[in-house]
């Protein structure tokens, strides 16, 4: 493994990202609302002196569902598809690089395009409401930030791995839409309507739960801004019982299997298609 070649590629696949019409929109679009929330849980607060930071942290935890998913899922799409599509990528395979190189350099351009982004959102917010309101409750925030960043991830990982199925960047984008409303909108309906027919017992909706990367960092989430997820009903009693303290651990791992799998997977597959 050429280190020197991966680094020259992930830099590469920065600047690609930056020029990236929808993901520079979606960035935009997610440190602007990032802001406008802080902004507004401190309006509400008034003069009670109560420190904002966990009440953004859990008003900025719908804001992260939509949109950082989206943004993995984009932003590994147009990836491998997009080079394809333009005839770059046979281009690039041609020089003295493997295919395991090139697309471990796209990857970790696209993660730290991604985290970067994160980080920017998060901390234009954090700037806000530690100017105004201090830095009371700080851990809450950080500990969304931090499974944030393994959200992101875990859909990048995703995104990666339509793209190197896909001829046609449209294609990728496609599928990669499609696979952020079955994530985000359809699984919380299609869970209810399972848990209802099937009668589901608490250890089994819980377990279906963890299937879901984005459900996984709710839990997560929730349970960390609340000191418990009783809010889940049995499935979140059962889980508290099996786990206890270690919830938090095995959530982070949960998406942190996703990410490796699917990243695994569409290494793989990416070899094969360039050993064709």
């Amino acid at each position: 493994m050429n280190f020197n070649a991966v680094r020259l590629l992930s830099f590469k696949e920065m600047r690609d990202a930056r020029r990236n019409r929808w993901f520079i929109v979606v960035s935009i679009l997610f440190a602007l609302l990032s802001v406008s929330l802080s902004l507004l849980g401190l309006a509400g607060l008034g003069s009670l002196g109560i420190s904002g930071f966990g009440r953004t942290a859990a008003s900025l935890l719908n804001l992260v569902l939509l949109i950082v998913p989206l943004m993995g899922l984009l932003l590994g799409a147009m990836s491998i598809a997009g080079e394809r599509e333009q005839g770059t990528l046979v281009t690039l395979l041609a020089q003295p690089v493997t295919a395991g190189e090139v697309f471990l350099g796209k990857y970790l351009g696209s993660a730290l395009a991604l985290l970067s982004t994160i980080l920017l959102g998060f901390g234009a917010s954090a700037l806000v409401i530690a100017r105004f309101a201090g830095t009371q409750e700080i851990s809450d925030y950080l500990y969304l930030v931090a499974f944030t960043m393994l959200l992101g991830l875990s859909f990048l990982s995703l995104g990666f791995l339509t793209s190197v199925f896909a001829r046609r960047q449209a294609t990728a984008v496609g599928a990669a839409l499609f696979l952020w409303f079955t994530f985000i909108f359809l699984s919380d309906l299609g869970l209810m309507g399972t848990a209802i027919v099937l009668r589901l017992s608490p250890p089994e909706l819980f377990w279906l739960v963890m299937i879901n990367p984005a459900q996984s960092f709710k839990l997560a989430v929730i349970g960390a801004l609340q000191k418990s997820i009783e809010s889940f009903g049995a499935a979140g009693l059962y889980a508290s019982d099996v786990f206890g303290p270690w919830l938090a651990v095995v959530l982070g791992g949960v998406l942190c299997f996703w990410t490796l799998t699917a990243l695994s997977a569409a290494l793989l597959f990416f070899r094969r298609r360039c050993a064709d």
